[in-house]
């Protein structure tokens, strides 16, 4: 199965990120994915708006934005306009997740929602004909090298199941090593947001590591 390699920036070299962009380019990454937090949904801050602005008017690959965020229906527009393609929000975040979905599509972005290990499948099944993406994630959102939570391969299950009823795609987001890479797009999991566990911080190109995730 074709795979959507998406390297997650929050682990780039922010001091050369023109650099890092051309590099994870050249490597053959599929998306940029970008982690936004306000310290309150998720006990920590994401990236700065400037470098997020920055990823996607230099980027000649689209990149994403995963608002972890409270009330996410107040700033997906502002997302659309600095240029992602594609806007993840937290259901549990958002007392009218419905409504910002179609903002988001009115927009002229891809909507995709995102869930935390604790949130049941049956919990988000209305939205699913809204949105095109769905991230399961696999460790508590907020910071990067955590250990994979084993609970969540239920859910992914039970999204495989859904996805071509609903017409969407499965993403995994928190602790995609190659095993896990290997394992899961096999079993139907279309893209990972790739972190420290087999991207980052390996002493290798990012093409050498990004081709190996690509033949597993």
């Amino acid at each position: 199965m074709e795979k959507l390699l998406c390297p997650s920036m929050m682990c780039a070299n922010f001091g050369n990120l023109q650099q890092e962009i051309e590099e994870l380019e050249a490597a053959g990454a599929d998306i940029f994915h970008v982690d936004i937090m306000d310290g309150s949904f998720v006990p920590n801050f994401g990236m700065g708006l400037q470098d997020t602005e920055y990823i996607y008017k230099n980027a000649k690959i689209p990149g994403d934005a995963h608002l972890m965020i409270q009330n996410p229906g107040n700033y997906v527009k502002k997302f659309a306009e600095m240029g992602a393609k594609i806007i993840y929000i937290h259901p549990e975040a958002d007392v009218h997740p419905t409504r910002t979905l179609q903002t988001i599509i009115d927009a002229g972005a891809v909507p995709g929602i995102a869930i935390n290990p604790g949130t049941a499948v049956e919990t988000i099944k209305p939205l699913l004909p809204f949105v095109e993406y769905v991230m399961v994630m696999s460790v508590n959102p907020g910071f990067a090298g955590q250990k994979y939570i084993p609970s969540v391969d239920v859910k992914i299950q039970q999204l495989i199941e859904l996805k071509d009823k609903y017409k969407f795609e499965v993403m995994l987001d928190g602790a995609c090593s190659p095993e896990r890479v290997e394992t899961l797009s096999k079993l139907g999991v279309k893209g990972f947001i790739l972190g420290t566990s087999a991207l980052f911080g390996k002493g290798k190109s990012y093409k050498e590591l990004l081709d190996g995730l690509r033949a597993l």
